[in-house]
């Protein structure tokens, strides 16, 4: 029997092939930051705690030095993107796995590090948008930037949306919803009560005690104060960020699934 085709090369067109990585990875990132802005949740973790705590805790009677808008901005920065890049990630991957929508990105050819990656392009828009709000009210409050931080600062944000977009990727594309629901919202507060407890407890001018920058939160909180107010490098605190990303970025490639184990 012959194969021969009764269609010559070409005349089909355009061809249908997979798209280019560089545009897989922008129109996942495109709808994933569309679907956190219209999520109200998601808003209260990562936008309205942390400008209530900045304000807050700011304009609270007590000591300067530990309730000072220099100290604070650090810190609810870090509150921010940790509610940005954790909590809300792993409770919306959660739920879009439970719903089966997960289960049809990955039919429709989008391989694991390609969503991950537009994820983590989509908490870095977000993180920009939390920046510029908290930033602007740290000003309102006083707060008199350090310019010469700004690329650590820069980079302290990029290492703190890899460690805890790869740990929420983990979290939400490993257990069930219910489970990441209780589990993510826990920690959450865990790691929020740490740093507020390294924040508040921390003389000024002094730095967190090292064994507490092995806790995410506080390392990306002495990080981020080390920036934007001594202009200087948290190199611990950096290599702390850094093993939790490549720590949670590999168990995540590794054990994340599109579907529920029932599905």
């Amino acid at each position: 029997m012959s194969t021969t085709s009764r269609f010559e090369p070409g005349f089909f067109a355009p061809a249908p092939a997979q798209a280019k990585s560089a545009d897989i990875v922008k129109a996942q990132a495109k709808i994933e930051s569309l679907l956190f802005l219209r999520h109200g949740e998601q808003q209260l973790l990562s936008m309205v705690i942390p400008l209530g705590l900045l304000i807050g805790l700011t304009l609270i009677p007590g000591d300067d030095a530990s309730h000072s808008v220099t100290r604070v901005f650090p810190m609810a920065l870090a509150i921010a993107l940790m509610g940005a890049g954790f909590t809300g990630q792993a409770i919306a991957v959660a739920f879009d796995r439970r719903y089966g929508a997960l289960k049809r990105i990955g039919a429709a050819g989008v391989p694991t590090w390609a969503l991950i990656g537009g994820k983590v392009v989509a908490v870095c828009i977000v993180v920009l948008l939390q920046v510029l709000v908290l930033s602007i009210a740290s000003v309102l409050l006083g707060w008199q930037p350090e310019l010469a931080g700004l690329p650590a600062a820069v980079l302290t944000a990029v290492l703190g949306v890899a460690a805890f977009t790869s740990l929420g990727l983990l979290l939400g594309g490993t257990l069930s919803s219910e489970m990441v629901l209780a589990l993510g919202n826990t920690i959450w507060f865990v790691l929020l009560g740490a740093a507020v407890y390294a924040t508040m407890t921390t003389p000024a001018g002094e730095d967190v005690h090292s064994w507490l920058l092995a806790v995410p939160s506080v390392a990306l909180t002495e990080a981020f104060h080390t920036a934007v107010t001594a202009g200087g490098v948290s190199w611990v605190a950096w290599l702390s960020l850094l093993a939790w990303a490549i720590v949670g970025a590999a168990a995540a490639l590794r054990l994340f699934r599109f579907t529920m184990d029932s599905d």
